[in-house]
């Protein structure tokens, strides 16, 4: 039988990194790499090449002047795309797009039935707002799967699902009026951790009062905080009813993050990815795709994230 699970590797993924030395680096993307090969699930899933999404894909989230605005800045190498967080470097544009085209690739092939559930681990930049940079994040590709749900494939209700120890907000506040935009985010306080929002009384705007829920996590939570706020998540996701999930499984949770207070362990993540194909073959013919998001240790991404594609391959019996 073919594989399920779709995984993406490739140098062009890799690109999307500040240098080597910066938090997000480069490296980051073959430190999951090797674990995922040394545990040989890399022969129990479809490995697929990275995809560049055009400008037009891009525009479907993102203001024109701003996706121009990086272009300029791509070409010139110099300078922030945000107030002093994100910096541009030479080829930013095309890195970032590579982002947003493989996380595109992946829903195409979930939204058409080639694959169950499929795994970006460069994807999951979730502070970027629609006409900004923010957090180390140039393209939200996250906000660009659930407009290209909606206008290419015809599904509406998504369901959008963070465990990043970052709050979600350019996801959240890009939809927090949107009533089939149903959020649900595991965040370390934002009294103590950027980018401050995510408050647990954020719950949606007008029409979409009470389809959002945002749980900040004490410093230091660990496993056994996690997973009772976890069943929270998954009893509000399963009452929403989506017709598919994203999941941003972002790795700086887990304890030993350089710039995080999260004590997650890797088991975390793999239990809300168990229960999260479950949840998809539930409700959405097991559409689900997950985005590596952020993680700074690397070797806490490479555990979390074989954790989430080990869960994944389980899911096919």
């Amino acid at each position: 039988m073919p594989a399920r699970t779709g995984v993406y590797v490739g140098a062009a993924l890799a690109r999307y990194g500040f240098g080597e030395g910066h938090p997000f680096g480069p490296d980051r993307l073959w430190a999951f790499r090797d674990r995922l090969v040394a545990l040989g699930l890399d022969s129990r899933v479809s490995l697929l090449e990275p995809v560049c999404a055009g400008r037009d894909a891009i525009e479907r989230f993102h203001t024109p002047a701003y996706v121009e605005q990086v272009r300029e800045q791509s070409r010139s190498g110099t300078g922030y795309l945000d107030c002093g967080d994100t910096p541009a470097f030479p080829g930013v544009y095309e890195a970032a797009a590579c982002v947003v085209g493989t996380t595109l690739d992946a829903v195409s092939r979930l939204a058409g039935g080639e694959l169950r559930r499929a795994f970006v681990p460069i994807a999951g930049l979730h502070h970027a707002r629609r006409d900004t940079a923010a957090g180390f994040c140039v393209f939200n590709d996250c906000g660009v799967a659930i407009e290209t749900l909606r206008s290419e494939f015809g599904i509406r209700r998504v369901a959008y699902i963070d465990i990043d120890a970052h709050h979600g907000d350019g996801v959240f506040y890009s939809f927090e009026g949107d009533p089939d935009l149903v959020f649900a985010d595991l965040h370390e306080d934002g009294r103590f951790l950027y980018p401050g929002t995510g408050a647990a009384g954020e719950t949606g705007t007008g029409p979409a009062v009470g389809t959002k829920l945002n749980i900040p996590m004490p410093p230091d939570a660990g496993d056994d905080t996690f997973l009772p706020a976890w069943d929270r998540v998954e009893a509000f996701v399963r009452d929403a009813g989506p017709e598919f999930i994203l999941f941003q499984c972002g790795a700086d949770s887990l304890g030993g993050d350089p710039i995080t207070h999260l004590r997650y362990t890797a088991a975390a993540h793999g239990h809300a990815a168990r229960r999260l194909c479950r949840l998809a073959e539930e409700c959405c013919d097991g559409r689900l795709l997950a985005m590596g998001g952020g993680g700074y240790n690397r070797e806490n991404l490479a555990l979390a994230w074989t954790a989430v594609v080990g869960a994944f391959i389980e899911a096919d019996g």
